[in-house]
This record gives structure tokens, sequence and C-alpha cells, in this order.
């Protein structure tokens, strides 16, 4: 029985594995990279605005990128289904890049509002126990340190690159 639910359960750890390593990994950086354009004076307002928002107006803050994106992936889909697999594939890989990239930025800003919701505040810590569980296990995997062995030599790779470069 114990066999018969790991062969059961196995495509939707390695679904849940690809996605949390994705977040893992990109979080941080793709919230930097949105945070860079603080520089310009409308981002800085931007910034502004967000970070003191009200509660519900945060919350929905947190939620635009995800809907601004829906017709791109939907389109993307569309372009899959009409034989355009390869560019598809690349839309859907794209919007998902940048809607993390602004939903880590946004979300950086709007947590301190966020948690002010009762609902939020309760299923916040829940859902990131459950996300830190899961990370634990992948981090305990020979996938994850052989995936963070090749991380830090592409980062090596990179970092010779750029002072040759520059």
């Amino acid at each position: 029985m114990n066999l018969l639910l790991q062969i059961l359960t196995f495509p939707f750890k390695a679904i849940a594995f690809v996605i949390l390593l994705f977040y893992e990994w990109g979080w941080e950086p793709l919230a930097r990279w949105i945070g860079r354009l603080v520089r310009f004076r409308w981002m800085r307002w931007l910034e502004r605005k967000i970070r003191y928002a009200p509660p519900w107006a945060a919350l929905a803050i947190f939620l635009t990128p995800t809907l601004v994106l829906l017709p791109f992936k939907l389109g993307a889909l569309w372009l899959i289904a009409h034989g355009q697999k390869l560019l598809g594939v690349a839309v859907i890989a794209v919007a998902k890049i940048v809607g993390t990239a602004f939903v880590a930025w946004i979300f950086k800003l709007t947590q301190p509002t966020l948690m002010q919701l009762t609902w939020f505040a309760w299923v916040y810590p829940r859902v990131k126990a459950w996300k830190d569980r899961w990370v634990s296990w992948m981090k305990a995997t020979p996938v994850w340190r052989a995936a963070s062995a090749m991380k830090a030599s592409v980062k090596a790779l990179i970092s010779q690159w750029r002072s040759k470069l520059f």
C-alpha cells in the first residue's frame, strides 16, 4: 500500500518540486530586479502608494499581476492549440517570470498591510509552514543538491564572464 501511495503521489510531488524550485530560487532575485526600477521617479511614487495602501487595496494590488497576465497566458494556450507550440510555451514562460517578479516585489511592499486582514494573517503562516516543510524535503533530495551544485557552477561562470567583459 505504501509503495502504491508513493507511485500515485509521485507526479504531484514532481510538479510541486518544480514549482517550488522556481519560487525558491526566483522570488528574491526577481523582486530585486523589479526593485531596481525604483531609481525612476514614477516607480518611487508607485512604491510609496503600494506600501501605504489600505489592506483591501493592498490585496487588490497584490492580485493585479495575476489578472493582467491572464490574457497573455490564454493567448499562449491559443498559440499552442493552433500549432505554435514553441511560441506559446515561450509566452507562458515570460509571463510567469514577469508575473513572479512583480508579485514578489509587490508582496514585499504589501505584506505588513496584508497581515492586517484577519483571514490573511491566519492563512499566511500556515501556507508558509507548509511551503517550508516542502522546501526542507526538497533540499534533502539528491536532485536538489545536484541542481544547487549546477546553479553554483553557472553563477561562477557568469561571474567570470562578467569580470572578463567589464
